[in-house]
């Protein structure tokens, strides 16, 4: 007798090989047959009609905090992911001195890098350690659906050790040093599957620093790796602009090598000029791989976005000055006082403050580059769909037109701003990132920049966009997609136990109506502790979504069931090569 049995389903594995018609029986949280299955189970699901797929592994979640309060880490569960990966750009709770002044201080930087709301945090998080080993052992009570991983981040260790001369980003002393990779080494042994950390200048905090970490030396850093080497196990982690790539590539590639060790690093691009530093980054990576380097990039299906709102954090008429005193209001409040001609009239009467930044300015008048995101969203507009170019079809000034596109749906239509990475006005680029042999698909920040951005919906879109909609370029085809967001994710953070439906491999199963996968259009929702705000998006089509054997969604609904546990360090395989 099997736990569950999931009939008539048309299975596309996450091996990559060709999709087929099939059952998958579950007993004791592993598949325990696939093909044909006779025999009896608890339950069955009839998957005819429909496909059958691995859960989704998401590699870049930012699910530190919520993580610690939320069951289901929504939306996590809403969009089929099965397993998160938590610790990502360096950033996150422990270790931490058990102060208010040490919890305020990183609280304060997840706020202002990840616009997590710290009210929220403070509200949310019990601090409940000051070692990372006891952070995985708060994690690890908690009852929760899908399954979390962390990582061990540099922030939080570079502060606990150097107190404000680590905030200040000050040279580590060689005991600084020391004391870093022992608890990088400590976190890893308890269960950390790596360490992580920043090195890029977007992560700036409201005193204009940028995060603790940023400039740490190679000494600092190779010091660190150090430790994972000398263990023998766990993986590498950064985000980088890049500003000299070749030689942060290189001693990558040396830490990679002396520590026989993965190093994922995030590779995105700003403007069309960096594309070609893009492709030599790609070229050095396959070229390392000869010599024993294992450097995966990190690349995303959509460029880096924001979405512009009335109760998002920010939107085109943010600064202006008729604006001022709506901005304070309880939402329902200030979407009523839009509704007035009046409030419209004075509004659209400000001259645009700009201010003399680029990217700012083109939030603020950049019509050009500013589209309706729409229902269902499109994440892949045209020149000809800006709000510029509709505007003056509809014989009406730029910011008008978006005034009234913003109050679409109650006035909680969205503004699409593909703000790095999209200057070919199309997702040629990502397409080709994608394809590329050692990338692998990543930076949802699924709990993270919650008033800008949902993308936890990727792998939706991944599968109803990419892979069944798009029409603008070529479409992937569904088995190496799903590879893509399933097998290939999984190992380059070392789970060798999931993303593949196998004999012998964690139940994590999606059930899916292929034909209605659609992602929702965002809206912002205060269900956060504190009445915390957050962008929101659905999905139509998950039937099932399976973790360890037990439903945890079904039909886009959340069941009562908590299999999920908190991943103690990189997992074998438990099916034979």
């Amino acid at each position: 007798m099997y736990d569950l049995i999931i009939r008539n389903g048309r299975i596309v594995d996450g091996t990559g090989q060709d999709a087929f018609m099939g059952d998958v029986a579950v007993k004791d949280g592993v598949i325990a047959a696939i093909g044909r299955v006779e025999g009896d189970a608890a339950r069955t699901i009839d998957a005819a009609g429909k496909i059958v797929t691995p859960g989704w592994v998401d590699v870049h979640s930012h699910m530190d905090g919520q993580a610690t309060w939320d069951p289901l880490c929504s939306p996590a569960a809403n969009h089929g992911i099965t397993t998160l990966v938590m610790g990502n750009c360096g950033i996150g709770f422990a270790p931490c001195k058990p102060n208010d002044q040490a919890r305020d201080q990183l609280v304060s930087v997840v706020e202002d890098v990840e616009d997590i709301p710290g009210s929220a945090l403070h509200e949310g998080i019990e601090w409940n350690w000051e070692t990372f080993p006891e952070y995985l052992d708060e994690l690890e009570k908690f009852p929760r659906a899908v399954d979390v991983a962390a990582q061990v981040p540099h922030c939080a260790v570079r502060t606990y050790v150097m107190g404000d001369r680590g905030t200040h980003n000050e040279q580590a002393t060689p005991e600084d040093v020391t004391q870093m990779a022992d608890i990088v080494r400590e976190g890893i042994e308890a269960g950390a599957l790596g360490f992580t950390t920043s090195r890029t200048e977007l992560h700036t905090t409201r005193l204009d620093e940028v995060m603790p970490g940023t400039y740490a030396d190679e000494n600092e850093l190779l010091g660190i790796g150090k430790s994972i080497g000398e263990i023998g196990k766990g993986i590498y982690g950064l985000v980088s602009d890049f500003a000299n790539w070749e030689e942060e590539m290189d001693w990558m590639k040396r830490l990679s090598i002396e520590n026989n060790c993965k190093v994922n690093f995030v590779l995105f691009f700003r403007e069309e000029e960096d594309w070609p530093r893009v492709q030599k980054q790609l070229a050095y990576v396959r070229e390392a791989r000869k010599e024993g380097a294992q450097l995966i990039p990190h690349v995303g299906a959509r460029p880096v976005n924001i979405l512009l709102s009335w109760e998002g954090t920010i939107n085109p008429f943010s600064f202006n000055p008729s604006y001022a005193e709506l901005s304070i209001l309880p939402d329902d409040e200030r979407l009523q006082r839009l509704q007035d001609p009046a409030v419209r009239a004075a509004i659209l009467a400000d001259e645009p403050p700009l201010m003399g930044d680029e990217f700012m300015d083109t939030i603020i008048a950049g019509w050009d580059k500013l589209y309706e995101l729409g229902t269902p969203p499109n994440y892949e507009p045209a020149p000809e769909e800006s709000i510029a170019v509709r505007a003056k079809q509809a014989g009406v000034e730029p910011a008008a037109y978006a005034f009234d596109v913003m109050m679409k749906r109650g006035g909680k239509n969205v503004l699409f701003f593909p703000c790095f990475g999209y200057s070919a006005n199309d997702l040629s680029r990502q397409v080709e990132m994608l394809e590329d042999q050692d990338s692998v698909i990543s930076l949802a920040d699924t709990g993270a920049h919650c008033g800008v951005l949902s993308d936890a919906s990727v792998p939706t879109y991944l599968l109803s966009y990419l892979t069944r909609d798009r029409t603008r370029g070529k479409r992937f085809d569904l088995e190496w997609a799903v590879k893509l967001h399933t097998h290939d994710t999984a190992r380059c953070v070392g789970l060798e136990d999931r993303g593949t439906l196998e004999e012998g491999m964690k139940a994590d199963i999606n059930v899916i109506d292929f034909d209605a996968l659609q992602v929702h259009a965002p809206e912002i929702v205060h269900d956060l502790p504190a009445g915390g705000r957050r962008v929101f998006q659905g999905a139509d089509g998950y039937e099932a979504t399976i973790v360890s054997g037990q439903v945890i969604m079904e039909k886009g609904v959340a069941t009562s069931a908590r299999p999920g546990k908190l991943i103690r360090g990189t997992q074998p395989s438990p099916v034979a090569a």
